[in-house]
């Protein structure tokens, strides 16, 4: 335990250190992309604060995960590698490890929900990744998972319950408070947990001053029930266009959470859709729904920040084009 300005640090032994994160962005210096910091005057005026946006719609594979992925197969050992790597995915998770073990020329197994977006079930075939479809539950997921496995030897790469994994999310808050420091607050989105933990080690070592708020879909809401009853409560139907965040909270994710994130809110689904519009048309770039919930967390109120400094971690970017979420306007 060590104590930095107002935070007491406490992490556990299966928790990656601010070492490990920085280690991990060196690892994946020369795959990943380091990803802009944006500022938008008319969102800054709307809110009444002043905001800054790590984009990671602009990383490989359109999303944070691929940090995590790539973090995760650059440790293997040889004899790891070659048995291949597996998971379970929405989709974002998939296609970063796809993409990942594409790089070290290594097979991925992909178990996937049968209902995933068609653009995040394109994306690990383009990359390499064999799909292998399951029904959309946790428990459906994991024992597809197992069978997988068990069958090829694979490594599993957890989409967030994992060390390695959460450590190369947090490069993420590592580059964001190198670039813009004396935050205030940090807003991330919460799905199983690895970004904001990630967050939340970096940013008790670093910037112990700044808040962390997660913020999550009304619909999948099982880190702020969760938090409240100091157990964790997973999420067994969610239900949100927020696909990217409908995984419920790991062992690890959650006592990392516990510790050290301030506060979580949740928001509707018409708030969502709201701010993934809002985002396209003020700053000319395309987030998908689960990107656009801590931008929907300020629309709602759900956060006193006025006048603060705050940064909005855009988690990706990947978006079925042939279901957007709004009505669309005949041409002509």
């Amino acid at each position: 335990m060590s104590i930095h300005g107002s935070r007491i640090l406490i992490i556990s032994m299966d928790a990656p250190t601010l070492r490990d994160i920085r280690q991990a962005a060196e690892r994946i210096r020369p795959y990943a992309h380091r990803t802009p910091v944006l500022t938008s005057a008319s969102l800054n005026r709307m809110i009444g604060a002043h905001l800054f946006f790590k984009c990671e719609n602009f990383q490989k594979v359109g999303a944070f995960k691929f940090r995590g992925a790539c973090h995760a197969v650059l440790t293997l050992s040889d004899e790891e590698a070659a048995r291949g790597v597996a998971t379970h995915s929405s989709g974002n998770h998939a296609a970063a490890l796809a993409l990942a073990a594409r790089t070290r020329g290594i097979r991925a197994l992909i178990v996937m929900p049968k209902d995933a977006a068609r653009v995040k079930r394109a994306a690990v075939a383009e990359y390499g990744g064999h799909i292998i479809f399951c029904e959309p539950t946790l428990a459906s997921r994991e024992a597809t998972l197992a069978e997988v496995v068990k069958e090829t030897g694979a490594t599993v790469v957890h989409p967030y319950n994992d060390r390695r994994v959460i450590a190369g999310q947090g490069t993420v808050a590592l580059e964001f408070i190198q670039e813009v420091p004396h935050l205030d607050s940090l807003m991330v989105p919460v799905g199983g947990g690895g970004l904001i933990s990630g967050t939340a080690i970096v940013v008790a070592e670093l910037s112990p001053g700044t808040r962390i708020i997660g913020v999550e879909p009304a619909g999948a809401d099982d880190a702020f029930r969760s938090l409240r009853a100091g157990r964790r409560i997973p999420c067994h139907q969610p239900r949100t266009i927020a696909d990217g965040l409908r995984a419920s909270l790991g062992d690890l994710t959650f006592a990392i959470i516990k510790e050290h994130v301030d506060r979580i809110v949740t928001v509707g689904e018409e708030a969502i859709v709201a701010a993934m519009r809002l985002v396209w048309e003020r700053m000319k770039i395309i987030i998908e729904p689960s990107a656009a919930v801590p931008v929907a967390a300020l629309l709602e109120r759900k956060v006193d920040l006025a006048g603060q400094r705050v940064g909005i971690v855009l988690s990706g970017g990947n978006v079925d084009l042939d279901r957007l979420p709004w009505p669309q306007a005949p041409c002509g």
